[in-house]
């Protein structure tokens, strides 16, 4: 029987008498004063989420950068010490075996974050990648815990709230800092779309974090079912949804982290077999025009063949509209084409659209260097 986790801030949810079931194998929050509220907090002012049960496994060694290079998809060799950068890790076939976030330390030390329902099989699959590379792989996920600030009024609460300026730091940049004679690592990055932080500290560190934002009163605990309304809305793909074991980076439309000039990476000959021959399926944004709510799994019509299934659906609450990502036929990928979506018995009729139904909010002083 697998054992499922908690989180160190676990008690403090509790507490919050936040919606709590399992996920990723730990005791998540689900909610706490309701989704809509937590998700409209982080739009207009500031949300946190646990977001301790990421996973953090760091490569070290001579052959670091050489060896990341070789596992993800976008380039680093160019990118200065401080940068995080978002890729993707690859089968052969170019479909994913995770995204990730990595964070370049020096051309020796990266840090990969990567998602919680993959670290032990991220993990596996990176040792196992490491024959003739000098380097060491080792996961330090329990050793963390981690918060995420979200929202507008972010970078001014870390501030006031705990005496950390972080108003010269840019989107996916991290810098190393102290709280309460603790060491943390703090990046400008997020899962919503908004502008905001990510701490990584020792487990006392964030439960101290924790509190010192609750305790304000300003800053609003959120739980996952924000997050991933969020992160929808932001067109950010979600494993097992938008990308997967079954679908590549082009089809889900991450082609721009993809580097096929930077050399040899693992999937990269199945990436550009695939651009050569046109792709098959694609994931697209989808708006009814019906009043209904797409669901994930739903199926997708046009001319009344079946051409997909839905990856994610909501009645956006930034928007009031009823949209979806869905993974369907590329030849009907074309804005505005029009589909129907089942739900149950009926037929919901919609159009093919931008997949990116609110505008992204992060702070970008130059260019992201992706």
């Amino acid at each position: 029987m697998d054992i499922i986790q908690k989180t160190s801030l676990y008690e403090k949810h509790l507490a919050l008498n936040a919606k709590i079931e399992p996920f990723s194998g730990y005791l998540m929050p689900i909610e706490y004063s309701g989704i809509i509220q937590e998700h409209n907090a982080v739009r207009t002012k500031c949300g946190m989420f646990d977001v301790s049960h990421m996973g953090e496994i760091y490569v070290k060694g001579t052959d670091a950068l050489k060896f990341v290079e070789y596992v993800t998809t976008n380039e680093l060799r160019s990118k200065p010490s401080g940068k995080v950068v978002y890729g993707l890790m690859l089968y052969e076939n170019g479909t994913v075996v995770d995204d990730l976030l990595t964070y370049k330390f020096n051309n020796e030390t990266f840090l990969l974050v990567v998602n919680a329902s993959n670290v032990s099989k991220d993990y596996t699959w990176l040792v196992d990648q490491t024959e003739g590379f000098e380097v060491l792989v080792s996961n330090h996920s329990e050793d963390y815990s981690e918060v995420a600030i979200q929202g507008p009024d972010s970078e001014r609460l870390v501030k006031e709230l705990l005496n950390i300026d972080l108003s010269d730091l840019d989107a996916f940049e991290f810098v190393c800092a102290t709280y309460q004679d603790h060491d943390v690592l703090i990046s400008r990055t997020g899962y919503t779309g908004e502008d905001g932080f990510e701490i990584y500290g020792d487990h006392l560190a964030i439960n101290m974090i924790w509190d010192a934002l609750y305790d304000s009163g300003q800053v609003l605990p959120c739980g996952l079912g924000a997050r991933d309304t969020l992160r929808f809305e932001a067109a950010l793909p979600l494993y097992g949804h938008e990308i997967s074991d079954k679908i590549t980076p082009l089809e889900a439309g991450f082609g721009m982290f993809v580097k096929f000039d930077k050399g040899d990476f693992i999937g990269r000959n199945a990436l550009l077999k695939q651009k050569a021959d046109g792709l098959t399926q694609k994931v697209v944004g989808i708006e009814l025009t019906d009043r209904a709510i797409p669901r994930q799994g739903y199926l997708v019509y046009a001319n009344d063949q079946q051409i997909g299934t839905i990856t994610t659906g909501y009645l956006s609450i930034s928007t009031g509209k009823p949209l979806a990502l869905a993974l369907i036929d590329a030849k009907y990928s074309i804005i505005d084409t029009a589909i129907s979506v089942q739900i149950r018995n009926k037929f919901y009729a919609g159009f093919v659209r931008n997949k990116q139904f609110v505008k992204k909010n992060y702070k970008i002083k130059g260019d992201m260097k992706k």
